[in-house]
């Protein structure tokens, strides 16, 4: 008699035993599921799991909604019908179904939502002053930062000791270096970009210009030892020969090596080259490119970000009471 008024009152209410017993049971299935602390020993087992849910439908069905309704189908959405006038019911229910089965209008204020939530986020990025630093935006992206920086720097300074920091540091700083460099090489080739300009070569290049100068001045040598005495003059025109063709080298060699060597930067240009590249490292996490390093659904699901819109909003509704006034 209690068992048959029990699915008679679940009935009136649009939630059957029989919906339950296949929500749970499905649900039961499913690993990763949230589960407060206190229920982590005993949602081990699919069995205790199945327990856990059907006891939350029975007790709080808008708790269970809130929990688990982004795991319900649609026409398991539907057996909750019955209970939408229960306001805090029907709010999760709508939510629910503007998620799965949005309107035109729902995704436009969603994508705005997002765009939004995304700016706040990098405006906390920026503030913390670690993700957009110089070092965390190369590694992401390594030869994009050669590009527009790298390129123009000296590239012996990071490899040199930094204050403060131990020798063992200095190593891994220096392999994690080695890797980076690799890592723009490789896309230098990947692009088909000359031999000649892939980074690192600059010192093979100088290194080879300057054993061609000891090369040259040490044929110069022994020339002006064996002649020095009968053909002064003609050693003298020697070494001036000698010094053209090693000024004529150096000027090949230049224009051979990498940009950074080859013209020089002023700060005020670096600093735009740096500024060119913050923005295009903006710009790649705010189109969603950088989901190998942040998690954007909890970004773009995060209602407290929405807060800094809230107060962005009253600040500008402040100053522009204060200037009409």
């Amino acid at each position: 008699m209690a068992e048959a008024a029990e699915m008679s009152a679940d009935s009136q209410r649009g939630l059957t035993n029989e919906a339950k017993e296949s929500i749970a049971e499905r649900l039961s299935s499913l690993e990763n599921l949230y589960f407060p602390r206190a229920l982590h020993s005993s949602a081990e087992d699919p069995s205790q799991r199945k327990f856990i849910f059907l006891d939350l439908l029975s007790r709080d069905v808008a708790v269970f909604l809130e929990r688990y309704g982004s795991q319900l189908t649609a026409q398991e959405l539907q057996e909750f019908d019955g209970l939408k006038d229960d306001y805090e019911i029907n709010w999760h229910l709508d939510h629910l179904r503007s998620i799965k089965s949005p309107t035109s209008a729902e995704l436009r204020s969603r994508s705005i939502t997002v765009k939004n939530r995304r700016r706040a986020y990098l405006s906390k990025l920026v503030n913390d002053g670690q993700y957009f630093s110089e070092d965390a935006m190369r590694e992401r992206e390594p030869y994009l930062h050669h590009e527009y920086v790298g390129k123009f720097q000296d590239p012996g300074s990071r490899g040199m000791a930094r204050p403060g920091e131990r020798w063992s540091e200095t190593l891994i700083r220096r392999c994690e270096e080695a890797f980076l460099v690799s890592e723009v090489r490789r896309e230098q080739q990947r692009l088909g970009i000359a031999e000649r300009d892939w980074v690192g070569n600059e010192r093979q290049q100088q290194e080879h210009m300057e054993e061609e100068e000891e090369e040259e001045e040490n044929e110069e040598d022994d020339d002006e030892e064996e002649e020095e005495d009968e053909h002064k003059d003609i050693g003298a025109r020697k070494v001036e020969h000698g010094m053209k063709v090693n000024e004529a080298s150096r000027s090949n060699s230049t224009s051979g090596m990498n940009e950074s060597a080859a013209s020089a930067l002023s700060d005020v240009e670096m600093q735009d080259q740096m500024d060119q590249f913050v923005y295009i490292m903006q710009q790649k996490f705010l189109m969603g490119e950088d989901h190998q390093h942040l998690d954007y659904a909890k970004i773009d699901e995060d209602e407290t970000l929405d807060d800094h819109w809230l107060q962005e909003a009253s600040h500008d509704a402040e100053e522009k009471y204060f200037a009409e006034d």
